[in-house]
């Protein structure tokens, strides 16, 4: 295999079709899996609003499993609104049934499709193969296989943020000067005798797609419509939304973008849901987020410690070196592809900026960089692509090799991560720890994920003893929970420590518990009677 240097009409669709197909299997590799291999608190999270939207929907649910159900739901943290849940939810009825399985192949599917989109927007600034190359890096990318399988917001959220884009480049397109003249009547005006006008030749085809036509209305509704979509699954991408939209009207309508009604109408379409849900309907917890992790966190930003995280942070999920050959492509790029690209780059920064410590410790609040990565790369690899395309013989074909070693070693690595570890023994360890005590005992419990594997997998809830972490660290330095155990445990029947970790980091903590008496000590757990005293 090489590069040919035109490639026909359809030499790429075999090569993206297979890497729909590598991208989907990585995906759904170890399906059935409990989703406590990526961010197991926020999937547990989605597990839970999910049951809730079944069990009230299930006919056979009793009182109690859906009373079960709702309490669950309601000590979860409900900062957006239920979207993927309420999907997946509705596909427990065809699986027959709680499954993960579910969530994972909606999250591939919506990965795949948007990967069509972030081909498609590639190949109009890029040849093919570089586009492929960059689409390559998208579905093989360690980081990317874990989490755009995984059950949260996320994967949603940032495969709608791509198609939109992806529709708001082509809004773009067809508004600009030189499209409007007519592509066929420019081709047709090189081949007139000189001083032809091409006026005439225009007035004689004219374009169906000027400014306000249905063509230039499709892509604007298109746009708005997955854009809106994006930022009411998570608002957090907000701020690439509005950098993307920013940069392309500016670029395309210069300063009388606001004589346009389509912009105004894409504008509405983008703004009126999330501003009703977030600002509005949910404005208790939208303000509660903000204090806590805006405003309480924002300190970090003014050392420079908080920067070397965050680059250092992103070197692990996406190499370093990619990073800044994504970056220097972007500056490199054509110019509406530039705009776009530097105007996300900015929406980026300034999304990191507003949610600092999230910026070095969750890796899931950067999987919307993954196809800026791939934008920005697909353009940065293109002379090469084109140089190794005009070869031919060996030195192409030697190419083509390493560029299938890296997708292969890519694959082989993200597929490593996924079966490393097996963690279908969890929920009956968890059935087996919530059977421990009584359903209406008042326990509290230092265990993991705020307590929401128990609640999932052994139906209780129970309250949380603080952890030691980088964020209680960050929030309050010389907060000791330990002299407040009498003011923690007050009425609390049992203590269940199933984070031993967290306990070797509390030594105040275990030195009080060693005064309680030991009911029960399981293979992974212990409970202690806090009423003997």
């Amino acid at each position: 295999m090489t590069f040919p240097p035109h490639p026909g009409p359809r030499a790429w669709l075999a090569p993206l079709i297979l890497l729909l197909a590598l991208g989907g299997f990585l995906r759904l590799l170890d399906l059935t899996d409990p989703p406590l291999d990526f961010q197991p608190s926020r999937q547990l999270r989605n597990s839970l609003v999910a049951r809730e939207i079944y069990y009230n929907a299930l006919p056979s649910a009793t009182e109690e499993q859906r009373g079960l159900a709702a309490s669950f739901a309601n000590a979860v943290g409900k900062y957006e609104p239920p979207v993927i849940e309420t999907i997946v939810a509705y596909s427990y009825f065809l699986t027959g049934g709680e499954t993960i399985a579910a969530a994972r192949a909606w999250a591939t599917l919506f990965w795949l499709a948007a990967g069509v989109a972030l081909f498609d927007l590639m190949r109009r600034v890029v040849s093919h193969w570089s586009a492929l190359v960059a689409l390559a890096y998208y579905f093989v990318l360690p980081f990317s296989v874990q989490s755009s399988r995984s059950f949260q917001p996320d994967p949603l959220m940032t495969s709608a943020f791509i198609v939109g884009v992806y529709f708001l480049y082509r809004w773009s397109e067809d508004n600009s000067p030189e499209y409007l003249s007519g592509t066929n009547v420019v081709a047709s005006e090189a081949k007139q005798p000189p001083g032809f006008s091409g006026r005439l030749l225009r007035e004689k085809h004219p374009r169906n797609d000027m400014p306000g036509s249905a063509s230039t209305w499709k892509w604007a509704l298109l746009a708005a419509g997955f854009l809106s979509l994006a930022a009411f699954v998570k608002i957090v991408i907000a701020f690439m939304v509005g950098a993307a939209a920013v940069a392309l009207v500016l670029f395309t309508l210069g300063r009388n973008f606001w004589k346009s009604k389509q912009v105004w109408a894409m504008a509405g379409i983008m703004v009126v849901p999330s501003l009703s849900y977030y600002v509005l309907l949910n404005q208790g917890r939208s303000t509660e987020y903000f204090f806590a992790w805006t405003v309480a966190l924002l300190n970090l930003i003014a050392s420079t410690d908080f920067y070397t995280k965050w680059l250092a942070f992103l070197g692990t999920l996406f190499g370093l070196t990619i990073l800044f050959v994504s970056l220097a492509g972007a500056l490199i790029a054509p110019s509406r592809m530039r705009w776009l690209l530097i105007g996300l780059w900015i929406g980026y920064l300034l999304y990191g900026l507003t949610l600092p410590f999230q910026m070095y410790t969750h890796s899931y609040y950067h999987i919307q960089l993954i196809p800026l990565v791939a934008l920005g790369l697909s353009v940065a690899l293109n002379p090469l692509a084109e140089s190794v395309a005009g070869m031919g013989g060996v030195r192409s074909a030697g190419f083509v090799a390493l560029i299938l070693a890296v997708i292969g070693y890519q694959a082989y690595a993200a597929r490593s991560v996924l079966v490393a570890e097996d963690f279908h023994h969890e929920p009956a360890f968890w059935n087996q720890v919530g059977g421990a005590f009584p359903a209406d005992a008042k326990v509290i419990a230092l265990t993991q994920d705020y307590g929401y594997r128990l609640m999932l997998y052994g139906w209780r809830r129970v309250d949380l003893w603080p952890l030691a972490t980088g964020l209680s660290e960050a929030r309050n330095p010389d907060k000791d929970p330990a002299a407040q155990f009498d003011e923690l445990t007050e009425g609390k029947d049992y203590f269940l420590v199933t984070a031993f970790g967290q306990l070797e980091k509390q030594p105040g903590l275990k030195a009080i518990l060693d005064t309680y008496p030991i009911i029960i000590e399981g293979d992974g757990y212990v409970l202690y009677e806090l009423r003997s005293k």
